[in-house]
Order: structure tokens, then C-alpha cells, then sequence
């Protein structure tokens, strides 16, 4: 069942929204990990056409994941749908994700960024979290696949990138995820009062609903 794992924690992989749907603009301060409700980001992959269909990331608000309170951030569009279950206090802590067939969740919570203070060039940290996939069947709940990951962030630099959705200077993180099989490596560009400049799965932003 392990199998399974790596492939359902790592492949964050997107309903076909159009470009310029990002909603009205929110003006205001947003915090330095923005995460207010109504909040929405849009994205492309990188490289792709800026007339391709889009990937958006919302924030919907509150919500429950294993009887801890947290914020649901949506994922969606090319047929994701996917919501993230985030705690962002003293940093942001990753509950686990879910999906119109499956639950993935980790215990403790994935530390997805430090405390604002700590986050400048140099600073690593990581931890070790049992993760849990569960698939969800009219019957309930039903276990998957479980198993320990490991997982290690670094801030490389600073620096100024461009992207569809202007300039800004960001935070080049890289990720990297082992659980028994091997190590996955992600690289995520963050701009403090932004968000993720660059995702992960390799996706740039385009637009955003708040200045």
C-alpha cells in the first residue's frame, strides 16, 4: 500500500476557469502569509500560454480536518479539485489535503514555512510526520496506505524574478520530501504579502485579487 504514498503527497498536482476571473481586488493589508478569506491567486505552469486554462487557488475559510480548526484553501481547475487544510499562525502548518475520492493527512502538521522572522536566506528547517491516506467511499472512510515522511526546507536566496504577474522579489525555497521509496525535490519562489510566486508543481502567477 506504501506504493501509493509518494505519489498522492508529492504530485500536489486543476473545471477550466479563463484568464481574468481572478474576482474584484481586495485592497488592504493581507499579512505577511496571506491567508483572509476571499483571497484568490491565479496560475499557469511555467512556460505554457497565457490563453491556456488556468489553475486558482482560493482561500474558502474556516474548516475541520481530524477535529483540529484550520483555513480550506482550494485548488482547482483542468479537473483538480483539491483542498488544503492550513493552520497559519506562528508560521503556516499543513494539516493535510482532500479530494473528491481521498484524504491525506499528517501527524503532526507539515511545517510549510517558519515564523515570519526566521524566514531569510540560509534558514533551514524540517521535521519527520506520519501521513495517513484514507479513501473516502459512500460506506466512509477507508484506509488507504500510511508511513513516515521526512522533509527538509532551505531559503537559497533572494532575489527578483519576473512572472505573468509582474515583478517581485522573492524567497527561493527548496523542498525535499522522502518517505521509504526516495526523495522528491520542489522549488517554490515566496513573496512575503504575495504568496507563492512559483508552486511547487511549477506553477507562476498570474494574477491575484489583492494589492
Amino acid at each position: 500500500m506504501k506504493r501509493y504514498l509518494m505519489p498522492l503527497l508529492l504530485v500536489l498536482a486543476a473545471c477550466a476557469p479563463r484568464v481574468g476571473e481572478a474576482g474584484p481586488t481586495l485592497e488592504g493589508p493581507v499579512g505577511f502569509y496571506p491567508a483572509l478569506t476571499g483571497l484568490e491567486w491565479v496560475y499557469l505552469p511555467e512556460g505554457e500560454s497565457l490563453s491556456a486554462p488556468p489553475y486558482r487557488l482560493k482561500v474558502e475559510g474556516p474548516g475541520v480536518l481530524g477535529g483540529e480548526e484550520a483555513l480550506r484553501f482550494r485548488s482547482f481547475g483542468r479537473g483538480e479539485d483539491r483542498v488544503y487544510f492550513r493552520q497559519v499562525k506562528e508560521g503556516v502548518r499543513l494539516l493535510g489535503f482532500q479530494e473528491p475520492s481521498a484524504r491525506v493527512t499528517f501527524t503532526p502538521p507539515l511545517l510549510e514555512y517558519p515564523p515570519e522572522g526566521l524566514l531569510q536566506v540560509g534558514y533551514r528547517w524540517g521535521g519527520r510526520t506520519e501521513v495517513k491516506v484514507e479513501l473516502l467511499a459512500p460506506s466512509g472512510r477507508e484506509p488507504l496506505a500510511s508511513g513516515a515522511l521526512s522533509y527538509t526546507m532551505e531559503v537559497l536566496e533572494s532575489r527578483e524574478v519576473r512572472v505573468p504577474a509582474g515583478t517581485f522579489r522573492v524567497f527561493r525555497i527548496r523542498q525535499s520530501f522522502k518517505d521509504e521509496r526516495g526523495e522528491a525535490l520542489y522549488e517554490v519562489w515566496f513573496a512575503p504579502g504575495v504568496g507563492e510566486v512559483r508552486t511547487r508543481e511549477g506553477r507562476v502567477l498570474l494574477e491575484r485579487n489583492f494589492r
